[in-house]
């Protein structure tokens, strides 16, 4: 069986904001509970989510710098 491919129309940075908002809006017409509490951290999870995918696609984003001598290429 072979898998459908699609294109997303939007990134995925606003689909998890999207979620996030549905959830949020979801939430304020669910009483107190567990099933709230878990919608709460559902929306959470998308917010960090997009969070870090706008953060990961930065372009000022940069690797972290190995310093020479913990990297093993220094002789002493």
């Amino acid at each position: 069986m072979q898998r459908r491919h699609f294109s997303q129309t939007q990134s995925l940075e606003a689909r998890l904001a999207e979620e996030a908002r549905r959830l949020r809006e979801a939430v304020k017409l669910l009483p107190p509970g567990p099933e709230r509490d878990e919608m709460i951290r559902k929306a959470r999870r998308a917010e960090t989510g997009s969070h870090m995918s706008e953060w990961l696609r930065s372009p000022g984003l940069q690797p972290p710098i190995v310093s020479a001598q913990k990297s093993g290429r220094v002789g002493g």
